[in-house]
């Protein structure tokens, strides 16, 4: 055993030292295999930790006794059947031997501490494995070492022994009560059997005994903490700490079984003013312990309400928190701005014990049916709430939202009882919403020293998530009285902008929330009117006749009176607090401004007030890049929505005042890992501020459309803009000799894009044109489109050109129309010349929207490109996905090929699938569509699938003409058999298949759309597929006649979504009968 003992200490060492090489490795599988092997190796691990040396001492070192106990644990962690006798007898008595060798007569582990925490727990789980059969004496017996003999000149418990009872009955709670430590647990049913025995075992026999040892040793540490305390003297200041410390560990260790013993155990007349007495001792520690052990208490779960009641009214704390948060507070307060994080956290612990008795005193007030028990605890919630809002106020954050649990559940309470009540809100609830109010407007505010801008990240995060919760408690508030919320939050915005405008001095955060309050107003009153509405208070708009309503638009919204967001706003902007000099302020402003545009259709005067503090210093032209690259955003948000108001004059006038601006401003990243990235996607994908940049030069775009009705004008302004763009365009070509010229290829991205942005702003090309439309400048903007498709046919091996040639085509032919059409051919040449399998989906994308856009114009370039593209595509989805990005890869490929192919047969381009130069393919196409229609595994693809299928439908199985119809028909000689013999059995082996979920949204919406797709068929061939389903089909399904008439009748008559709803039910009803 002692040769065994010292290859398995020395293993254990050099294992703990990596430093040892090859040795190191051999030694860690070593002691694995001997840990795993724990059922034989647990003698020689026991003897490991336990061997004393000659002198008395342990034998081994520290760090190879704990690997010894890591052994034993593996050994009883899982056993959940007696020991035999001779092992049971070899631990027992090796441990308890250790107990009285270590913790009675010596230093409990002083060298090592950590092994105290680790050998509690092994001897918790030998406990759980012996306890209930083999050592029912284990409390007794442990109970002698806690009270050294007489002889000894010891007078109190012994400390080391009472530590760890405290720890061991901590980790048998943790064990067998803990359903956190349960839950992280997998689940094993013998482990939840053995710990349900080990519970009512130790409830039965020793709870008593046990929860009077822990008390009764508290007690006579707290005497001693007394009398020392009194003494006073420095030599006594160990001993006092000693004692501090068992009382601590003493008070956790009483609040980690008051959950599962007998409540008549733990609340008696010695614990509460034992409990309360510690609840203000003046160590921290202590303190904690105690509000923990109390609001264990106060949740403990109780059968009769009446006795959850009568457990709340013998503990009293609301008065005792009363008190304790008044004395807390005045302690604050007295500090001033010296922090002391303890007494934040004991504040923060009175908060949580407050909060868990306030949701009890609710539970009891929502939910017992006894009227006199409500009523009591009515009154004595009712006595909570003023405690509970001064912890709310209180100016920390992590102590005021300790108490958001049991506000919120009060308020759900009041809002309940507003919708059963139309009875005027009582005076004491109305009371106590205008304190909460004013508390959470006065907790919104940013602390006033604070400064947002040099704030950490996460305590900027931390401010914005408390406003938003904040924000909620208003929310219901306002649900529970809207006059008192609204009047209070008009009161505190105007009284606060109408006192800066007459020139008083108002504080930066005051001013913010004065701003911010008008920046939620709308959010919040969810009942104001949508649109100007909100703002103004309209007439009740009767019903126009469709031919009159465009005079809606000539309605002077001045004339109408404002709502108290309206005055909110108009003072916000006549006050002139977009001037403050605080950033934080004039940022909220902008904010707010951009927001509400709908309010400056009805207030115009205050539309160039507004412009003039983005145009200036604060805004556009502020000298700090982060404040400015927001602020590009909120102009172009501001513009875009108020553009209809802005005269033509003013819109030249805000051009010239940004051209400064629309410089193209180009940043080259610092490579973290130059071996691995790649510069030019890196200064692509991180634009820095031209990503903000891109927002002005959509807006310059629109202020020129403004002048639309000058279109010279309109052009010469357009040209001014581009110009510069295309020379430095044109420049940056020349700059680039090869793939290492970074920086005069992302010059050439972001021109491209930045002209793509301009021609954004310009309002879309209408289909069809309307009589006396005036186009946009479309000379400009071709020799734009012309001067981007050169530089694609010169720069067409680098990616980012090509995507930005396409984002930027995307958005010139949504403003152009057709009359750039011309260029389509020479512009897919060159995306196709070169291309990545990454760019296939935007591609997709693209070209269905130049089918959109350009309808039969597309038509020569789909049919020279459809071809070639489906097999592209079909030779992608065939081949097998390996892992998770080629799986989404595949999917967003389907799902793309898919919305091109819907988006060319609902453009009615559908002739180029058989042109004669796709006609062959059409077959395979069919074939595909087929397969990707029986997929289940894919919902979203299978939809698809069947709304293609059904658009052909409507097109190819029109009905041949015969000759002497005089009807034009686009019908497919043929395509009707394929419907009958294999469209419709797909559509019918879909629902009928077992993996076809109905419970699964997504399965449903398939069953919609091949519900419209058999619709189609019957529209499209009328009585023919009528007979077909009645005579054939159906009969061949084996459905009884009288079920496929009713089928096919109602197929035939029913509407749309009558006849989704009926198919529906008959399907469900299918299946739960099978």
């Amino acid at each position: 055993m002692d040769q065994d003992l010292s290859q398995f200490v020395q293993a254990i060492l050099i294992a703990s030292d990596p430093s040892q090489g090859a040795l190191h490795q051999q030694a860690l599988e070593y002691i694995s295999t001997v840990q795993q092997n724990s059922t034989n190796t647990w003698r020689l691990a026991l003897a490991l930790f336990v061997e004393t040396g000659s002198n008395g001492a342990r034998k081994y070192p520290p760090q190879a006794r704990f690997f010894a106990l890591r052994v034993l644990d593996d050994f009883l962690d899982n056993r959940f059947e007696t020991l035999d006798e001779e092992s049971f007898q070899t631990l027992q008595q090796s441990l308890v031997a250790y107990i009285r060798s270590e913790y009675l007569y010596g230093s409990a582990e002083a060298e090592a501490a950590f092994l105290r925490n680790k050998f509690a727990h092994t001897l918790t789980l030998f406990f759980l494995c012996t306890y209930v059969d083999q050592w029912p004496s284990f409390f007794t017996d442990f109970f002698t070492l806690i009270r050294p003999p007489e002889s000894t000149s010891q007078s109190t418990y012994n400390e080391h022994v009472s530590l760890l009872f405290f720890h061991l009955i901590l980790e048998i709670s943790g064990e067998v009560a803990d359903q956190m430590i349960k839950a992280a647990r997998s689940y094993n049913h013998l482990r939840q059997a053995r710990d349900t025995r080990v519970r009512d075992a130790m409830r039965e026999r020793d709870a008593g005994r046990i929860n009077e040892a822990v008390l009764t040793i508290v007690a006579d540490c707290v005497e001693r903490m007394l009398r020392l305390r009194k003494i006073g003297a420095p030599s006594s200041e160990r001993e006092l700490d000693s004692a501090v410390e068992v009382v601590d560990w003493g008070i956790r260790t009483f609040a980690s079984y008051v959950g599962w013993i007998d409540i008549n155990l733990t609340v008696t007349p010695i614990t509460i003013p034992l409990l309360f007495s510690l609840l203000s001792d003046p160590s921290l520690a202590i303190r904690l312990a105690t509000s923990a052990a109390l609001l264990r208490i106060v949740s403990k779960g109780l059968k009769e309400p009446a006795d959850k009641l009568q457990l709340i009214k013998v503990l009293s704390l609301a008065q005792v928190l009363d008190a304790l948060e008044e004395k807390t507070r005045a302690e604050q307060a007295s500090r001033g701005s010296d922090i002391d994080e303890g007494e934040e956290s004991y504040r923060e612990a009175l908060g949580k014990l407050l909060n868990v008795l306030g949701l009890e005193l609710c539970k009891l007030v929502d939910e017992c049916p006894n009227s006199d028990v409500r009523s009591d605890a009515s009154q004595l919630l009712h006595q909570t709430l003023p405690v509970m809002l001064h912890f709310m106020a209180d100016e920390y954050d992590d102590t005021c939202s300790t108490v958001f649990p049991m506000l919120q559940t009060i308020l759900a309470s009041y809002k309940r009882m507003r919708k059963t009540s139309s009875e005027p809100l009582d005076d004491t609830k109305r009371s106590f919403l205008t304190s909460l109010l004013s508390v959470i407007l006065d907790k919104l505010k940013w602390d006033e020293d604070s400064d947002p801008d040099d704030m950490d990240e996460d305590d900027k995060a931390a401010f914005e998530e408390l406003r938003k919760d904040l924000r909620t408690f208003m929310d219901s508030t306002l649900v529970i009285d809207q006059a008192l919320v609204t009047d209070a939050l008009r009161t505190l915005a105007i009284n606060t902008l109408t006192a800066y405008q007459n020139g008083a001095a108002i504080k930066w955060n005051d001013a913010e929330l004065a701003v911010y309050v008008c920046y939620i107003f709308g959010e919040i009153n969810k009942s104001g009117g949508k649109g100007r509405a909100a703002f103004c208070q309209t007439p009740p708009a009767p019903k126009v006749p469709a031919a009159l309503r465009e005079k809606r638009r000539d309605i002077d919204y001045s004339e109408f009176p404002l709502t108290s967001h309206g005055e909110m706003l108009y003072a916000l902007v006549q006050s002139g607090i977009s001037s403050y000099p605080h950033k934080t302020v004039v940022m909220q402003f902008f904010e707010t401004a951009s927001r509400y545009g709908d309010f400056f259709k009805i207030r115009k005067e205050c539309i160039m007030p507004t412009l003039q503090a983005m145009m200036d210093t604060r805004g556009l032209h502020n000298s700090e890049a982060s404040m400015c690259s927001r602020v590009f955003y909120l102009y172009h948000r501001f513009i875009r929505e108020d553009r209809n108001e802005i005269p033509a004059d003013i819109a030249v006038s805000l051009l010239e005042g940004m051209r400064d601006l629309l410089v193209v401003q180009v940043e080259l990243p610092e490579l973290e890992n130059p071996d691995q990235q790649d510069l030019l996607t890196e200064a692509v994908a991180n634009p820095g501020i031209f990503d903000s940049q891109l927002y002005l030069f959509e807006t310059a775009g629109t202020l020129i459309s403004l002048t639309y009705k000058t279109p010279d004008r309109s052009a010469a302004l357009l040209l001014t803009i581009v110009k510069p763009l295309l020379d430095e365009l044109s420049g940056s070509l020349q700059a680039v000799k090869g793939a290492d010229d970074v920086l005069p290829i992302v010059k050439v991205h972001h021109d491209i894009m930045a002209l793509g942005n301009i021609a954004k702003g310009f309002p879309d090309y209408p289909s069809p044109v309307p009589d006396g439309y005036i186009s946009p400048p479309l000379d400009v903007f071709n020799e734009v489109a012309q001067s981007i498709l050169v530089s694609l046919e010169a720069m067409n091996v680098f990616k980012v050109v090509r995507d930005a040639t396409r984002f930027a085509f995307a958005r010139i032919l949504a403003t152009t129309g057709p009359n750039v059409a011309r260029l389509i051919p020479s512009l897919m040449a060159n995306l196709l010349a070169h291309f990545e399998p990454t760019e296939l989906v935007d591609f997709m994308s693209f070209i269905g929207l130049l089918t959109y856009k350009l309808q039969d114009d597309m038509f020569d370039v789909l049919d020279q490109l459809i071809g070639p593209l489906s097999t592209h595509i079909n030779g992608i989805l065939s081949q097998p996905v390996t892992g998770t990005d080629e799986q989404l890869a595949h999917v967003d490929t389907k799902k793309a090929y898919l919305a091109l192919l819907n988006n060319i047969v609902a453009s009615k381009l559908h002739r180029v699938l058989i042109s004669e130069r796709n006609g062959a393919q059409l077959e395979n196409l069919l074939a595909s569509m087929q397969r990707l229609a029986e997929d289940v595994s894919d919902p979203q693809s299978q939809k698809a699938a069947f709304t293609f299928l059904g658009r052909c439908v409507i097109v190819w199985a029109q009905p041949l003409p015969d000759g002497n119809s005089q009807v034009d028909s686009q019908g497919l000689p043929g395509f009707e058999r394929f419907i009958y013999e294999r469209l419709i059995p797909t559509a019918f082996a879909v629902f009928s298949s077992p993996q076809f979920n109905l419970k699964d949204g997504q399965m449903v919406v398939v069953l919609h759309e091949i519900c419209n797709f058999l619709q189609s068929v019957s529209a499209t061939r009328g009585q023919e597929a009528f007979d077909f389903f009645v005579s054939i089909f159906l009969p061949a399904q084996n459905w009884p006649p009288d079920a496929a008439l009713e089928f096919s009748t109602k197929l035939k008559t029913l509407d749309g979504k009558a006849f989704r709803k009926y198919f529906s039910d008959f399907v469900r009803a299918t299946r739960a009968g099978s």
